[in-house]
């Protein structure tokens, strides 16, 4: 167990130089933002994935301004690329922001940031998942996850909240009743499930 539990240790830890380094914070809370981190670097369950969550709030809510903060962002070198989505008409009500930073060895990391509309059903929504999970999660169920995680190759897409949900909730606890579960469990689009 230990092995595990410490690989986990040190990409969280590369995780949060990356956070740093970009300066990602900084640049949002710059135009008056509120970010908060989500996803399995708030829950402690990133191992092999190089994706740092954020979801962000202004008030009021200005598409300049999500385009200012992005543009500060930018200015670091190892930022590479940077996509841009409105979904502001759609179900999420958000800009969603995905950028690719290369680390000093080489690495790249996907940084997610999801500015998010006020009356978005989904404010603050996603900060209450992740801390559910992590009031939930127990020494057996922490390993599990990692594990199968751990286990998924990283060219196969797979939710991180869908291992969460058959390791916790369906007692799963390898990587192929993973898979036997996804098949019985099939899920599209946005997982809304809180334990």
């Amino acid at each position: 167990m230990g092995d595990i539990l410490q690989t986990a240790k040190e990409i969280q830890k590369k995780a949060w130089s990356v956070i740093e380094e970009t300066g990602v914070v900084k640049h949002w809370t710059s135009i008056g933002a509120t970010i908060n981190l989500v996803g399995s670097l708030k829950t402690g369950l990133m191992i092999n994935n190089r994706d740092i969550d954020f979801h962000i709030y202004t008030n009021p809510f200005k598409l300049s301004d999500s385009f200012l903060a992005v543009s500060r962002f930018a200015e670091n070198k190892r930022i590479k690329t940077i996509s841009y989505t409105n979904l502001l008409e759609d179900e999420d009500k958000c800009i969603e922001w995905h950028a690719f930073y290369d680390d000093q060895d080489g690495n790249s990391w996907q940084i997610d940031m999801i500015h998010i509309l006020n009356g978005s059903f989904y404010v603050d929504y996603f900060e209450n998942v992740a801390e559910r999970i992590s009031k939930v999660l127990t020494n057996e169920t922490r390993e599990a996850i990692l594990r199968i995680k751990n286990a998924i190759p990283i060219d196969k897409k797979v939710m991180s909240i869908l291992i969460y949900q058959s390791v916790i909730e369906g007692g799963v606890r390898s990587l192929e009743a993973f898979w036997r579960w996804m098949e019985q469990n099939p899920n599209e689009g946005i997982v809304t499930w809180v334990p």
